[in-house]
């Protein structure tokens, strides 16, 4: 186990492998656990260092509302603490949003970004009015929430097939605190429209859409990418190939990775 310092918070992270660097960034009510199929494939030819996000996995709480800029900002400081100046990252879900403010931010230190089942639009007013919801949830019953919330990442057909992986992250879900998961929920609902990133990136990005997530609606993720450099892979999966189908993810980004 291993953690840095940051702002008088614990911030924890893993890191096995040598070669190029590749962060990984989990999504919400998720943590760096969830690249446990991924991690140890890619650090065969790469460093990999997986970071649990602000309020989730081992990492405190910093303020009310987790902005994906200060996510971000927090990821280049640890990374920085490791000595790494440039790096790809792979973003799932929230994490694709920390991605994208990075990339923002500090577009320099990126050689490569990968979107898995994210996107660069903001909040729908439809999907602001779901997160206000399910903050008051949270705030009533943290647990109920947390127990409706995971298997609903996965689309229904999957939900029996992978039942210990989702009773798994249910467990390690109801171990966050109501201020990190609130936290998260309200700077997700106003991050930016990054979409402009597609245009000027100095790196190359992959963009990967579930052809059966629950989440994000593929026929938006598809229109959202149309007419841009993005490379754009589906996959016959849900919101959650890094469990559903990790070989065809594993594979997918190793080839990438390569470029």
């Amino acid at each position: 186990m291993a953690f840095i310092t940051y702002k008088n918070i614990k911030v924890h992270y893993t890191s096995q492998g040598l070669g190029r660097v590749v962060v990984l960034l989990h999504g919400f009510l998720e943590s760096s656990t969830m690249w446990s199929e991924v991690a140890p494939y890619l650090a065969k030819n790469h460093q990999v260092v997986s970071i649990d996000l602000l309020g989730h996995g081992q990492t405190a709480s910093l303020a009310y509302v987790h902005t994906m800029e200060a996510q971000a900002e927090m990821v280049k400081y640890v990374l920085k603490q490791l000595g790494i100046k440039k790096h790809a990252l792979i973003g799932h879900s929230m994490g694709g949003y920390v991605a994208l403010a990075f990339a923002n931010l500090f577009p320099e230190r990126i050689t490569q970004i990968v979107l898995l089942h994210s996107t660069a639009l903001p909040d729908s007013p439809e999907r602001l009015i779901n997160r206000d919801r399910a903050i008051a949830m949270i705030k009533n019953n943290k647990n109920t929430f947390i127990k409706m919330a995971i298997p609903n990442l996965f689309n229904i057909a999957s939900r029996k097939l992978f039942s210990e992986a989702i009773t798994a992250l249910k467990t390690e879900a109801q171990g966050m605190d109501i201020q990190g998961i609130v936290a998260a929920i309200e700077g997700m609902k106003i991050r930016k429209n990054r979409t402009e990133i597609y245009h000027n990136a100095r790196f190359p990005i992959l963009f990967i859409a579930g052809e059966k997530d629950t989440v994000l609606d593929f026929n938006t993720l598809k229109d959202e990418v149309m007419h841009t450099p993005v490379l754009f892979k589906v996959f016959p999966t849900g919101h959650m190939s890094a469990i559903e189908n990790s070989a065809l993810l594993i594979a997918t980004l190793a080839d990438f990775l390569k470029s």
